[in-house]
């Protein structure tokens, strides 16, 4: 048995509740727009979003599924031709409660429940950004990660070359021809000089 709703029942009996509730789910698709206090709103508002979910399916069980709740063929005719085509867009929240001023006679808090059938615009929009957004990064994209790939290369490059020259034997190596040179030119200075001095004795 399925758990019973929280709070008081709507009418008499569930029996007397399911048929309030299916007389103003059927209103409620027949004018659009139907007012009547907050906590029938409330409690109508999860019946006509599943009949809606069932319209949009379209198929033979659906329909006979909503048939149901709804018994009028009229209407459930117009909520699969006419409601159903304008929420294929829409993902939820198929309907709205505006609340509004208390009722006159008894001070009950009242309603309006609408069917919301304005055509989706934002999320369009939205879709139309993001692809751009999704464009504009993969137009982007290829030469970013290279110019990231190279210069991580580089440094590594850098590091061993800096290393290189830090070498004690490969830094000797160029620095001893050039000694040798000025040992070799002294040698051939003082060859010189001992041959004039040589000639001159």
């Amino acid at each position: 048995m399925p758990t019973p709703t929280k709070g008081p029942r709507l009418g008499g009996g569930p029996a007397h509740e399911r048929l309030m509730l299916a007389n103003l789910a059927t209103s409620l698709f027949e004018h659009d727009r139907i007012t009547t206090t907050e906590a029938k709103a409330k409690r109508l508002r999860p019946l006509a979003e599943r009949m809606i979910t069932f319209a949009k399916r379209g198929d033979l069980h659906a329909r006979r599924r909503v048939l149901t709740v709804v018994r009028d063929k009229g209407v459930v005719h117009r909520l699969f031709v006419e409601i159903a085509p304008d929420m294929a867009e829409r993902q939820g929240g198929y309907t709205r409660i505006t609340k509004i001023g208390a009722r006159k006679g008894d001070n009950a808090p009242m309603a309006v429940i609408e069917l919301v059938r304005e055509p989706v615009a934002k999320k369009a929009t939205v879709k139309e950004a993001e692809a751009a957004t999704r464009r504009a990064s993969r137009d982007s994209q290829p030469a970013v990660p290279v110019e990231t790939a190279e210069p991580v290369e580089a440094p590594e490059a850098v590091e061993t070359e800096t290393v290189e020259p830090v070498a004690t034997p490969e830094a000797e190596a160029p620095e001893a021809p050039v000694e040798d040179q000025p040992t070799t030119q002294a040698a051939d200075a003082a060859t010189d000089s001992t041959t004039e001095a040589k000639g001159d004795a």
